[in-house]
């Protein structure tokens, strides 16, 4: 790859970041707190949280063998997302390469910072190929996306295409593991060390049932974290996120218990899907959700609507026409949406 220096926008590898009060603050012990302009009144919630949430990183890093320092975590992994191109991605001059279809806010992300967002089309059997993402890309392509395992998709990417990218592509990969905890592949993760210029995202919205924190990971070298803590805004995750994020970190065996009760369940509903007279196909998976292609998704979509069952219609997306994308939920949930379809006058 590029050096980090040449990867960033000049502007943000000069910057200096703003330097909040308990960023000036750090290694002893105090009980008095008069930097910050605080109401003294409230407590626990009077006072700013941790800046750079060193505690939940440290919770976290053994749950996912990294070091603390390679993690960046987000209001989401959204904001992770908007960050890369901020750092790295020059207004009008710049461009990404991204696989299509895959999760919209890559593409919006790149239309809020005015760059340019060149899409590769996936395969019959929604696989992508290193050549094709190189081809796209040019001397100012700074980032490539990656979802695997894919949204609306669902499969994993081919990981010797992804390896295969992150060795000849001078600029850096994300790889979007959102719904990796699903999935049968190792994570990439695992590659941190090989690759400087692989950036892993992982989520709590998922396996860790904590959509409602809104909590994203980013998890890189150190030096490239230390360019997205350098332009975050200098609270960006609150106080109350991230005590309930350490409360899931300490007991992470039950989300297991919850990931393998999810796959017993999308086994089955794939199954009796896949049975419906609607049902034209239904495709494989590797993440909590399946896509299937249905007679008429619109019609099907509104039909489970009236009855209160929502689905994402995803007929409009590129390789998706007439295709329903169908979250795993518990059995009864999964058991209503059966009897509805079953019940549909097809």
């Amino acid at each position: 790859m590029k050096k980090l220096e040449e990867l960033t926008r000049p502007n943000i590898w000069a910057l200096k970041p703003y330097s909040s009060a308990r960023d000036e603050y750090s290694g002893k012990e105090a009980s008095v707190f008069l930097d910050a302009n605080e109401n003294p009144y409230n407590a626990p919630n009077n006072r700013y949280p941790d800046p750079l949430q060193w505690e939940l990183k440290r919770k976290i890093a053994p749950v996912k063998h990294v070091l603390p320092e390679q993690i960046f975590l987000g209001n989401g992994s959204d904001e992770a997302i908007d960050l890369m191109y901020r750092a790295f991605c020059r207004p009008g001059r710049d461009n990404v390469v991204a696989i299509e279809p895959t999760y919209g806010m890559y593409k919006v992300c790149a239309d809020v910072n005015d760059v340019e967002y060149r899409n590769v089309r996936l395969d019959a059997n929604f696989q992508f190929k290193a050549d094709g993402m190189l081809a796209a890309a040019d001397g100012n392509t700074k980032l490539m996306f990656l979802c695997s395992p894919n949204n609306p998709t669902g499969n994993n990417l081919d990981r010797k295409e992804i390896l295969s990218l992150l060795e000849r592509f001078e600029g850096l990969v994300i790889v979007d593991e959102a719904y990796s905890d699903f999935s049968d592949e190792p994570s990439f993760l695992t590659e941190l060390e090989r690759h400087p210029n692989l950036v892993v995202l992982q989520t709590f919205s998922k396996a860790w049932g904590c959509a409602a924190i809104r909590l994203g990971m980013a998890f890189a070298s150190p030096d490239l974290i230390g360019i997205l803590n350098k332009i975050k805004y200098p609270y960006n995750i609150n106080r109350l996120t991230q005590q309930e994020a350490i409360r899931m970190t300490e007991q992470h065996y039950q989300v297991k218990q919850w990931v393998r009760s999810l796959l017993e369940e999308r086994a089955r509903l794939m199954k009796e899907f896949g049975k419906l007279d609607c049902c034209r196909h239904v495709y494989p998976t590797d993440a909590n959700f399946f896509l299937a292609e249905v007679d008429d998704a619109k019609k099907i979509y509104d039909y489970l609507v009236d009855r209160g069952i929502i689905v994402r219609n995803r007929t409009n997306v590129t390789l998706c026409h007439n295709c329903l994308r169908v979250t795993v939920g518990t059995r009864p949930e999964n058991d209503a949406l059966l009897e509805a379809l079953e019940k549909y006058p097809s």
